[in-house]
């Protein structure tokens, strides 16, 4: 206790003499003040927002437009003490404002990326650039000149006006990619070619115009051309963007895999990504580029893993949507004085600035959309997406102030630039786009999008198969195979244990010989019957737990979409469907599960291969149900791949004999919306590339009719799709399922969605 004394007293004698130097945690009154301006901006942004979807605006105008009502435009000319109050001119409390701002930029940026699809950008490259370079240049041309130009009542320093004139050439050129991805995403075209390669074209400018910015920064500090600014800032953002898509792509995946496979959920999936987003963003702002660069990379780098959650990237929208991009939209405007514009030499100015930054970027986006073969209304929506500065622009007018480069009338002037540009851009676009002709392929593409949305298979990512061996899992593999070759899907083979092992210590010594035996045999088993394509992900796993049911839960709770099981090879229990271990996985599963029978002989405790069964004909009972239709799709997929004809049939279920009057006289409707029910299931399935036919049968019996037919027409492979009941405890998709099981000659896929 003396030792600890003399160690304490010296400690809390420095800290005492230091007290000043303490940080001091955030005043009440700045807190009070910080949460004031967050729920007022909330409010009259998201309330101005939805006014302006009631008349079929984009949000982000209302959104906009809140902060500068809440300024000194209107707020500040109405009550202006009250305004002061809340919104004061203090450093301190806007840099609390401002961090917030900043999140809503970087978050906005990493949805945008999660959007981005990089092979349409890819696809479109040679449009993209050529656009983002006309978007460069021309605005720079003006934007020099026009800054050449002004009177020195503009200008801080008359002396520079070189440095002025390129500050305002790269205020010129600037795009904001957020406000451009707001409106796109409002108005419901981020998925459109336009879209994506608008925010292509975007980002190659405000990359180019972030760099240009770093250089203009630092010859406006030295007031001399620096080569060696020059070289860093190009060099570093070639650099990032080099290391992000290469190597960086595989280490994002990497890592996601990994926070899939041992936390698991919608929570770490979005931390995660956070995580990355905010790290990147960190570093390209410490090598001197836009922080924002770094968390659009990195979030079409996450959106681009498949293990990235869905659940999560719609999660991590709505947030932004409901609350960070509001308040940055709207804190945006609190800078913008109008009534300072009012004064004649500056309005007159200010509007000859707003029209030579419109026409330099509308003529600049629109000659490099034609030069890269865009119609003339594509070259104009182009122009009205590239036009939008927002709140970027204000950025730049904040540097160019502190620096001294910038006046607060020019400062202004350039504010407002921004603002209404932004403006402009969301009715612009929906006028230009109205005009826009979608060609086929492009109207291919977006239904195929929309089908896949809404498709069973299509949304089937990764796959869990626990495996003992045995015919019906080897069956199943050869299944996934077959989708695994449509698809692109990740695999994992689970050989499941039991915690419970033999007394004896030689009796374990034994036993874990036999099981590493049989789980190494039962997993070959399943890899080898597979045959899986060289890109296709496959992980094999020995896992043990208290039982073998809960040890392939607790894997399939890490985010699986399909579980892919062999019904018993042994005689099931009387109270079972399949046997107590795939009843109970069924019955609990997280995901989709689909149950192979494959009615082949076993040898008696030996793991025997199965030939390599030919899929001539797939048969698939449909009552118009969503898992009917789950069936067809797992069906289409692998007569996709196996050449087999898919056979889609409905039963009518004839009345008993008493009432055949009655028969006779509604069957003609019966049979009438069976064949619509058959032709859109029969759709679906030659969307996915299989051949089809469609039959309808009749009979008291549905079971018995789907039974005769399949032998009758000598069917290799029976697919159901069903819900599951619970009737005392065990698996029952209904008598007529069970019968199938049960009789079949040919193997049966169970499907089941929970």
């Amino acid at each position: 206790m003396q030792n600890l004394s003399l160690i304490l007293v010296p400690v809390l004698a420095a800290q005492k003499a230091a007290g000043d130097g303490l940080i001091k945690p955030l005043g009440h009154h700045e807190l009070l003040l910080v949460l004031v301006q967050l729920s007022l901006l909330l409010l009259v942004a998201r309330g101005l927002g939805e006014l302006m979807r009631r008349i079929n605006l984009p949000p982000v105008v209302g959104e906009l437009l809140a902060g500068v009502l809440l300024g000194p435009s209107l707020f500040g000319l109405l009550l202006p003490d009250l305004q002061a109050h809340i919104f004061p001119k203090s450093q301190e409390q806007s840099n609390l404002l401002s961090v917030i701002s900043w999140l809503g930029v970087l978050f906005l940026l990493i949805v945008t990326g999660l959007e981005t699809d990089l092979k349409l950008i890819l696809r479109k490259g040679k449009t993209a650039l050529l656009i983002s370079l006309g978007g460069i240049i021309i605005p720079f041309i003006t934007g020099f000149g026009l800054g050449w130009l002004l009177p020195d009542s503009f200008l801080a320093d008359p002396e520079k006006r070189l440095v002025f004139s390129l500050f305002i050439a790269t205020a010129m050129s600037i795009s904001a990619v957020p406000v451009i991805a707001k409106v796109l995403m409002d108005l419901n075209l981020i998925r459109r070619d336009i879209g994506q390669v608008t925010l292509a074209a975007g980002m190659t400018d405000d990359t180019i115009g972030w760099i240009l910015l770093s250089v203009v920064s630092g010859l406006a500090s030295s007031g001399k051309f620096d080569l060696g600014t020059i070289f860093h800032s190009v060099s570093a953002a070639i650099l990032f963007l080099a290391i992000a898509f290469t190597i960086g792509r595989t280490i994002v995946d990497q890592i996601l895999r990994w926070v899939d496979d041992y936390v698991g959920g919608i929570a770490a999936s979005m931390s995660v990504v956070l995580i990355l987003a905010l790290s990147a963003a960190a570093l390209t702002h410490g090598l001197g580029l836009e922080a924002a660069l770094g968390a659009f990379v990195m979030g079409i780098l996450a959106g681009q893993s498949r293990r990235f959650s869905n659940e999560a990237g719609h999660m991590l929208e709505v947030f932004t949507a409901a609350f960070l991009a509001p308040i940055f939209f709207a804190s945006a405007g609190l800078k913008v004085n109008l009534l300072a514009l009012l004064v004649p030499q500056t309005l007159i100015f200010g509007l000859i600035v707003l029209a030579v930054a419109c026409v330099g970027k509308f003529t600049g986006a629109y000659l490099g959309s034609r030069a890269g073969g865009l119609s003339h209304w594509e070259g104009l929506a182009m122009g009205s997406g590239m036009n939008a500065r927002g709140a970027m622009e204000i950025v730049v007018a904040t540097i160019g102030l502190s620096l001294g480069v910038l006046n607060p009338q020019m400062y202004s002037i350039i504010v407002m630039v921004a603002i209404v540009t932004s403006l402009m851009a969301p009715p612009l676009l929906r006028w230009t786009l109205s005009k826009v002709v979608m060609g086929e392929e492009e109207a291919r593409r977006l239904e195929q999008e929309e089908q896949d949305s809404r498709s069973f298979i299509k949304q089937i990512h990764r796959i869990l198969i626990p495996t003992s061996g045995g015919p019906n899992i080897q069956l199943a593999a050869q299944l996934v195979g077959y989708m695994a070759h449509q698809n692109s899907i990740e695999v994992t083979s689970l050989y499941a244990l039991s915690d419970k092992q033999p007394r004896s210590k030689a009796r374990r010594m034994e036993a874990t010989q036999v099981k590493d035996s049989a789980a190494e045999q039962a997993l070959a088993s399943v890899t080898e019957e597979m045959q899986l394509p060289a890109d296709t992900t496959l992980q094999t796993k020995t896992e043990s737990g208290r039982n073998k049911a809960e040890v392939i839960l607790n894997e399939a709770n890490k985010n699986y979409d399909l579980i892919v099981l062999g019904a018993s090879e042994q005689i099931r229990p009387q109270k079972a469907l399949f046997n107590l271990l795939v009843d109970r996985v069924v019955q609990e599963a997280p995901c989709a599960t689909m149950v192979v029978k494959s009615h082949l002989p076993q040898a008696k405790d030996e793991i025997c291969k199965i030939p390599q069964q030919q899929l001539k004909k797939i048969l698939v009972p449909t009552v118009g149900t969503e898992y009917s239709k789950n069936a067809v799709e797992m069906a289409s997929t692998i007569a996709a791949q196996t050449g087999a004809l898919v056979m889609i049939v409905n039963v009518i279920n004839l009345p008993q004999v008493e009432y055949i009057l009655y028969e006779q006289r509604s069957l003609a409707p019966v049979k009438e919306i069976a064949h619509d029910m058959l032709e859109q299931q029969a759709a679906i399935a030659r969307n996915l590339g299989a051949d089809v036919k469609t039959y309808i049968l009749q009979g008291t019996s549905p079971e018995r009719e789907i039974l005769k037919f399949a032998k009758t027409q000598e069917v290799d492979l029976i697919i159901l799709g069903s819900n599951i009941r619970m009737v005392t405890g065990r698996v029952f998709f209904g008598h007529r399922v069970d019968a199938i099981l049960s009789k079949a000659h040919c193997p049966v896929a169970v499907i089941t969605v929970p």
